[in-house]
């Protein structure tokens, strides 16, 4: 049976050197070497003067950039290589649209049987008079629904970049928004009230209406986001963050875009499985009509409108 030795030779060992090493108790550089605290680097007008003239006397004598042969004959291949690299990309384009198909030709790739089908078979298939928003709300869907994540993940990489610290005194020194934007301008705000609600209005007529006529989720979307940014330029942040702040549009396009998935996966299910659908395709041309298509141009036009208003936000102020 080994006998326990006292702390002192313990602390002179090796394995007790190890022990605080491995873990971390003991800085084998600490008091070992001297630290200074450094002084603050200042320069005087003609140590910079010095220090510019040596600079250019630098690029004179080593680099000489104007008579460098090295140099001169660098830039003049640079440019012959320039030309001769246009001349052969504009030679190979010309080339392959010679040899495109005609316009209109029945024979072309685009007249195949995807569009036939589209055009033939998309009204009894997906229930929208627009075909257009059949294609995109029906049968690319997925490609949609990735359209549609795109937008969201674009604003929250701008909110991370672009967002404010969360300073308490900055808040309260900034009591006026008007820091961000002129003052009350009787003029923009008597238009605003004129034309915000109609704007709205339109915007939700165009979402509703997507799929019976030229419209939808992403152009209503726009509609609605160019009409919160010209409220916001009139009346200032401040009356317009009482109805959309950063977590009115977290909660918004979560919903939007957690509503888009459930339903599709639902269609995405019954279709890949052959399960007849239990949601009806209603009566073409009816405002309820078209399955699914009506809820997912809701839920696109409101990730769009939130998303066109958030960047404005962030790049004007920086944060809500």
């Amino acid at each position: 049976m080994s006998r326990k030795i006292s702390d002192e030779k313990y602390e002179k060992t090796l394995s007790f050197r190890l022990k605080r090493w491995f873990e971390g108790t003991k800085d084998p550089f600490l008091d070992t070497v001297e630290m200074k605290p450094q002084k603050e680097f200042r320069e005087t007008k003609e140590e910079k003067e010095q220090r510019a003239k040596e600079k250019q006397q630098l690029l004179e004598r080593v680099y000489d950039r104007n008579h460098n042969k090295e140099i001169l004959l660098f830039r003049k291949l640079y440019r012959v290589v320039s030309v001769l690299f246009c001349l052969c990309l504009v030679t190979v384009l010309l080339v392959a649209v010679s040899f495109l198909p005609p316009l209109g030709d029945a024979d072309n790739p685009v007249n195949n049987e995807v569009p036939a089908r589209y055009i033939e078979s998309g009204l009894q298939e997906t229930g929208a008079v627009n075909i257009v928003t059949g294609m995109i709300l029906d049968y690319r869907a997925f490609d949609t629904l990735g359209e549609s994540h795109v937008l969201f993940i674009a604003t929250c990489t701008v909110l991370i970049l672009l967002r404010r610290d969360g300073d308490k005194k900055k808040k309260q020194e900034e009591v006026s928004d008007r820091l961000h934007e002129p003052k009350n301008d009787v003029i923009l705000q008597t238009v605003a009230r004129v034309l915000v609600p109609p704007i709205i209005i339109f915007g939700i007529y165009v979402i509703l209406g997507g799929h019976l006529g030229p419209g939808g989720g992403f152009s209503g979307g726009a509609v609605i986001g160019a009409g919160l940014i010209l409220y916001l330029n009139a009346f200032g942040f401040k009356k317009t963050e009482r109805f959309f702040t950063a977590k009115t549009y977290k909660v918004m396009c979560f919903g939007a875009l957690g509503c888009y998935c459930l339903a599709k996966s639902y269609s995405f299910y019954t279709g890949a499985n052959h399960i007849e659908s239990v949601i009806p395709l209603g009566t073409p041309g009816a405002i309820i009509s078209s399955g699914l298509i009506l809820i997912l141009n809701i839920c696109v036009g409101i990730v769009v409108a939130g998303t066109m208003y958030t960047f404005y936000v962030m790049f004007r102020k920086g944060g809500y």
